[in-house]
């Protein structure tokens, strides 16, 4: 197949050939992108995905037979650039296709939304400096805009540059490099004080509805709050010892535990179960107790009946023929944390909890392979405020060199 356009259609300026780009997907498969078209309204490159598969050398040589075939002329950006606002920008970014979560598509539109309404997105794009960025994040932090929303629209927007960049419709990225605005403050965590405290209240109110389901078996009412007792503490005692996020959690299956080692390989992102948020699976050794508990709410609720016909781990009954979504575990945690006192309950404080753990005892890696991050450096960032301190020996050496009288 290939494509002609009529001089009309072309951009008028300095262009080349595309050249293509190559990326080695897994050991001798490699992805080769090529710009095969330019889309006139939106004004940018089309590109077309093909798959080859042998040794590097071998890929090289058919990412130039495709160019030759299938390449046209690409779009010169700084002509791009000189046609469109930042907020035309915003949008093209965001409407083109992406290897985006669902979760990140929801969390990014209202950051978006909020650009396209700011005087920043009526600016030029080919005119558009560090100092014009800088001068609008002064405007929102003075406007009383929060710490966390600055960030989010300053990463966005960084992104959206990054991505023209990437495609050929912008020369340069005039926020590579800069530093941007602060970021928010080291996420809180539930201290072991406040774990404990929501383990006693609940193991409390599963003891209580036990002893009355005993002198009442018939009851479906004490039955249903049993069994979502039961799941609550579980819930806790698992977030707290495997530091998984609430997606994982809910996609959790009976079959992911062998013995005490749990496999994470599913998430739930708006109600989708896909890979985890990294998509790598990963395997971690649970407590005895933890282990022991899971195997008991399940053998516990098998003697009961009905017998089960799923094998979800959270399930709204005990049948367990679906998951239960992310929502509704936070929505639980949080009225077991106020039942038990504890101030702001979340979720997902439970996994920063397991993170700030490892890294104030310098387990930096194995907290990276517990939490599931991709990189280390992810894991440093956001804790790095847990780090043990290490320069006892420093301050002792400075200590004796001032209070030393001098002769």
């Amino acid at each position: 197949m290939t494509t002609t356009y009529r001089d009309a259609d072309r951009p008028r300026t300095r262009s080349s050939r595309g050249t293509g780009s190559v990326r080695e997907r897994s050991p001798g498969v490699w992805e080769i992108r090529v710009v095969v078209g330019f889309d006139s309204v939106r004004r940018r490159s089309i590109q077309r995905s093909f798959t080859v598969h042998g040794d590097r050398w071998f890929a090289q040589r058919r990412r130039q037979e495709l160019v030759d075939e299938f390449g046209v002329i690409r779009i010169d950006g700084s002509v791009w650039a000189a046609r469109v606002t930042v907020g035309e920008l915003l949008q093209t970014w965001f409407d083109a296709p992406h290897d985006w979560r669902r979760a990140t598509v929801v969390s990014h539109r209202p950051v978006v939304r909020a650009l396209l309404a700011d005087p920043l997105a009526r600016s030029r794009l080919a005119g558009l400096t560090l100092g014009d960025v800088q001068s609008t994040i002064l405007r929102w932090q003075a406007g009383g805009i929060s710490v966390p929303t600055v960030s989010a629209r300053w990463l966005v927007l960084r992104s959206a540059l990054s991505w023209a960049v990437g495609q050929g419709l912008l020369r340069s990225n005039p926020l590579a490099g800069a530093k941007g605005p602060p970021r928010p403050t080291p996420r809180r965590h539930h201290t072991i004080d406040e774990v404990r405290a929501l383990l006693r209240t609940t193991e409390a109110t599963v003891a209580r509805l036990g002893a009355e389901l005993a002198q009442d078996p018939e009851s479906a009412r004490l039955r249903r709050l049993l069994f979502s007792a039961e799941q609550g503490l579980v819930l806790v005692q698992l977030a707290a010892d495997s530091g998984a996020r609430r997606g994982e959690l809910a996609a959790l299956r009976l079959g992911d535990l062998n013995g005490r080692v749990l496999t994470i390989e599913r998430g739930l992102s708006q109600g989708v179960i896909g890979p985890t948020k990294t998509g790598r699976t990963r395997r971690l050794t649970l407590g005895a107790t933890t282990a022991s508990l899971i195997e008991h709410h399940y053998a516990s609720w098998e003697r009961r009946g009905p017998d089960p016909v799923g094998d979800w781990l959270f399930a709204p009954n005990p049948k367990r023929e679906t998951h239960v979504s992310a929502d509704s575990l936070s929505h639980k945690f949080r009225a077991l944390g106020r039942r038990a006192g504890v101030e702001q309950p979340a979720l997902h404080r439970l996994r920063h909890g397991v993170a700030t753990f490892l890294v104030a005892e310098g387990q930096l890696l194995r907290a990276q392979a517990r939490l599931g991050h991709r990189d280390p450096a992810t894991t440093l960032r956001h804790y790095a405020h847990a780090s043990p301190l290490d320069d006892l020996e420093i301050a002792d050496q400075l200590d004796h060199v001032l209070s030393t009288p001098s002769t």
